[in-house]
């Protein structure tokens, strides 16, 4: 296989494997939330785990938009932007979205709350760590 078809094969692996990552980014916030409500854990870890999950499939859907992004910028971009909605909600308009849709209600939000920063930097941190350690073993073994 030529340089080219390898870099191309790289692209195309980094691509599933983020799609996967997201896939698994969901079922875990969805099993998070289910098994929080089943165990008796309080509303907030689900909650704070949630905020965390979301920052997660924010990264891997950075990746998948940009597949040759480095670890520490596709967090920083998840992190950004997952901060941006939540300071959003300091203002009417994602509340509003809300209240008419439930995928504005997922994807926004609709009330501020501080802790949630904290959270989403988790989030970004455990994304990075992970995309660090699956981009540096795909180096590994193409090299």
């Amino acid at each position: 296989m030529t340089n080219g078809g390898m870099r191309g094969y790289g692209v195309a692996r980094t691509r599933l494997v983020a799609c996967v990552a997201a896939l698994l980014a969901v079922a875990a916030g969805l099993g998070v939330r289910a098994g929080a409500a089943r165990t008796g854990l309080g509303p907030e870890v689900a909650k704070y785990a949630g905020d965390a999950l979301y920052t997660v499939l924010v990264q891997t859907l950075v990746v998948l938009a940009a597949p040759r992004v480095r670890p520490p910028v596709a967090a920083g971009v998840a992190l950004a932007i997952s901060w941006a909605v939540e300071f959003a909600q300091l203002s009417d308009v994602p509340a509003e979205l809300s209240r008419r849709s439930v995928v504005a209600r997922l994807v926004l939000g609709s009330t501020f709350n501080a802790p949630d920063l904290f959270w989403y930097a988790v989030g970004a941190g455990c994304a990075w760590a992970v995309h660090g350690w699956l981009r540096g073993r795909s180096r590994t073994a193409v090299g």
